[in-house]
């Protein structure tokens, strides 16, 4: 039978490509991007692609609009994609702007909130709730056309992957650490680069087997 696993992330699970300048640089093509690299490796799943560019994880983006807060979308998604196996949430990234004044332990605290409303959800199969894979994406770096928007967050970035860790362990969820696979793109600090995905999808089909026999 197949099964499902929602990914729900940012601009980085969307597929967007580093930024050269603020115009952008477009999007990978469908199967370059990890996520359709995911799919050919779990050819008895469903992948279902969620990112959303500028996506945080609990804040109404005061600048780019509020309809960037993944907490307040997420009930829907649940609700439109079930019965759900598995949600891979891979956020945190944009709530490193410093317009949102929060550091790598708000940030692991906001992704907790995110697992718990997953899982205490009904949009599992036969109603129960969806496991979780929860993912710390990589330190950034203040470089190119991005740099201004992140300004501090390099630094904070640093600790996010252990705050991400205390999170999924304060839930019971497993944690994968994406920066132990892939760094971001030189261009813009944020993005990645092409040769991220395979990596990437490589490392998520193993943790989705090995936890979701």
């Amino acid at each position: 039978m197949t099964r499902t696993v929602l990914l729900f992330g940012d601009s980085n699970t969307h597929g967007t490509k580093p930024m050269p300048d603020l115009e952008g640089a477009g999007r990978f093509d469908r199967e370059e991007r990890w996520a359709g690299r995911l799919a050919k490796l779990l050819p008895d799943w469903e992948v279902i692609a969620e990112g959303h560019p500028g996506r945080t994880t609990v804040h109404d983006d005061p600048v780019e609009g509020e309809h960037r807060n993944g907490l307040t979308i997420l009930p829907a998604l649940l609700e439109s994609h079930k019965p759900i196996d598995v949600v891979l949430v891979m956020l945190g990234t944009n709530d490193l702007k410093p317009r949102f004044s929060v550091n790598a332990a708000d940030i692991g605290h906001s992704l907790e909130r995110v697992v718990r409303v997953i899982r205490a959800s009904d949009c599992g199969p036969g109603g129960a709730a969806p496991g979780v894979l929860l993912v710390a994406p990589p330190p950034i770096v203040e470089v190119g056309c991005l740099e201004e928007m992140f300004a501090g967050g390099a630094e904070k970035s640093q600790g996010l992957a252990r705050a991400v860790e205390a999170a999924a362990r304060r839930t019971g969820v497993p944690f994968l650490d994406a920066g132990q696979v892939v760094k971001v793109s030189m261009v813009d600090g944020i993005h990645y680069d092409a040769e991220a995905n395979p990596a990437l999808a490589e490392a998520f089909a193993a943790a989705i087997r090995a936890h979701f026999p």
